[in-house]
Order: C-alpha cells, then structure tokens, then sequence
C-alpha cells in the first residue's frame, strides 16, 4: 500500500472521533440549558454554588492569558502601567459593611489590586456599583462610580484607572468567602 493512503487511513479516525466528541458536548451543554430554563430551583441552585461561589475568574483570566491570549492575539501588546497611584482621600467614615470615602468630585479611582470584574450594577444603599475578584481572592466592591468602558470579566492591572466617582463620595467594601473584611488593612 501506498504511504499516502496509510496516512489517510489513520486520520480518519481520528477526525471522527473528534467530531463525534465535540458533537456530544455541544448536546450536552444544550441539554442542561434546556432543563435549566424548564426548573427556577435548579437554575438558581447552579447560579449560586458555580457564578457566585465557586468559580475564581481571576484564576480562569490568568490561564487563558499565559496560554491562549498569546495564540490568539496577533499584535504584540506592551504592558505598562498606567496609573500607579493608591486611592487619595479627604476624610473616612464607616458605612454599612465599608467605607465611605470623601475625594475629588470626578476622582480617577485607581484600582487596588489586580482582577477581574465579576459585577455591574445598582445596590441598594450604594448606587453604581462594581465589583472586582481581585487576584488574591478579595472582592472589592467600588460604589458610587461612574464607569462606561468595563463589561463583565474584563481583565483590570492594578494601578489602572477603574472610572470616575459620580461626587465627592466613594464607597468600597471588601469580602471574601462571604464574610466583610475590616477596610482599614486595605486602603
């Protein structure tokens, strides 16, 4: 037999248990997309125990950064940072389960440690809020914010500018597994 034909013999296989494989997953996922949809209980189970409190963004962010960003990213970035100031402040006070900040009207609020953005949204008693999973596995959450060009998990370098305050008001909190951390260690 020819070499050529022995070559196109082995790889068939291969391809088809590949394609067969991937075929299963793409089954799978939407299998559980439908019964997720069709049971509220077991939506908000899995929402809960996967988004809110298992999955580490920071940790999947890092991963595909050393290993697939570089593959997929076709102009060369250079790394610099931005902004390497901590955050400046007038005065303090205790506010719910943070701090409240009075700074500048309009302050650039610095990041404080590297992380990815795992919420965006109105709370109540806080206002605008985001929330970064920083890297070492601290959620901060910076409200009263004024932020236009983050989306969910965008990837945020400490010292980077995170937005602008809405007044002279900036309100953060810290958490981790579940429980509020006293701010002074951190600001």
């Amino acid at each position: 037999m020819n070499r050529r034909v022995e070559e196109k013999l082995v790889l068939k296989p291969k391809i088809k248990r590949f394609i067969k494989r991937v075929m299963l997953s793409i089954i799978l996922l939407l299998l559980s997309l439908i019964v997720c949809k069709e049971n509220p209980k077991l939506k908000e189970y899995l929402n809960h125990n996967i988004y809110e409190t298992s999955i580490s963004f920071v940790k999947n962010q890092k991963i595909y950064r050393k290993y697939i960003g570089k593959i997929l990213n076709k102009e060369k970035v250079t790394e610099q940072p931005v902004f390497s100031e901590k955050i400046n402040y007038i005065s303090q006070e205790k506010y719910f389960d943070g701090v409240k900040l009075l700074v500048e009207k309009n302050y650039n609020i610095p990041v404080i440690e590297s992380g990815v953005v795992v919420y965006i949204g109105e709370k109540e008693n806080y206002g605008k809020t985001i929330i970064l999973e920083q890297v070492n596995g601290i959620e901060v959450s910076y409200s009263n914010v004024d932020v236009d060009n983050l989306k969910m998990y965008d990837y945020i370098e400490k010292g980077d500018i995170l937005g602008k305050t809405i007044d002279d008001k900036l309100i953060i909190t810290f958490q981790k597994g579940g429980k509020y951390l006293d701010y002074k260690k951190y600001i």
